[in-house]
């Protein structure tokens, strides 16, 4: 399974050679901290710009990973993927290349959110804060990148997965504690956000911020990871044999 990771670097060398590509994903969650963190009214105590932080960079990660979808679509449409699959390697190596080549990437991103938010007044936290952050935003890729796998794996073409990924990005970022704490929603938005994966993602990092226990929502971040990962990796073997 050691072969994956030239598919990870496949990926990697061809992203790097898009520096364009490289600059535009960082603008909108960019924009995103720099508008919601300093501008955006809301009934909360407290520093906003740490609050609204986590909710970035879970948006950074989130936009990252459903482009594991897309990357997996552009193969198969250019005949990448049957080239990969002749060759003498593991075919579920294809699969983990691409969630780990996401996540390095959705990670690569958010570091360099954490560093506009410290910029512009976030607060400095412990080193153990941002590896605890890492840690929550590499499970959280997990949990995206194998739902649009999944998806793009069940569609049938480009613009079919772009329509996908439109209507699902938005309305889970909004529907979560990204923005707004639990306390400022109604209740039927309360509903909604509890069974959002993004909620428990931005709550295990606000939780490591104050000095609380994320455990909880670990918990439920790696459970997602785990069900998702064998629902990938089924929907994947099913649709490279047949």
């Amino acid at each position: 399974m050691y072969r994956f990771i030239y598919y990870v670097q496949r990926d990697l060398r061809r992203w790097g050679r898009a520096p364009l590509n490289m600059f535009a994903t960082m603008v909108m969650p960019a924009a995103w901290l720099l508008f919601m963190g300093l501008v955006m009214p809301v009934a909360y105590d407290g520093n906003y710009l740490d609050f609204v932080t986590p909710g970035i960079l879970v948006m950074t990660v989130l936009t990252s990973g459903l482009a594991a979808g897309s990357s997996m679509m552009f193969d198969k449409e250019l005949g990448y993927l049957n080239k990969f699959l002749a060759l003498p390697a593991p075919r579920e190596s294809i699969l983990i290349g691409k969630i780990v080549f996401v996540t390095i990437r959705g990670l690569l991103q958010a570091t360099v959110i954490m560093f506009i938010a410290l910029l512009i007044g976030a607060s400095v936290q412990s080193v153990w804060y941002y590896v605890g952050t890492c840690v929550i935003l590499a499970l959280f890729s997990v949990v995206i990148a194998c739902i649009g796998a999944t998806a793009s794996l069940s569609l049938h073409d480009y613009d079919t997965y772009a329509a996908f990924q439109s209507m699902v990005s938005m309305p889970l970022y909004f529907f979560s504690t990204s923005l707004v704490p639990f306390s400022s929603m109604p209740e039927w938005m309360k509903c909604i956000a509890e069974c959002n994966p993004l909620t428990y993602a931005n709550d295990a990092i606000r939780a490591l911020g104050t000095g609380d226990s994320p455990w909880l929502a670990l918990a439920v971040l790696g459970v997602l990871a785990t069900v998702m990962l064998l629902i990938c990796g089924w929907k994947f073997r099913r649709a490279t044999l047949n």
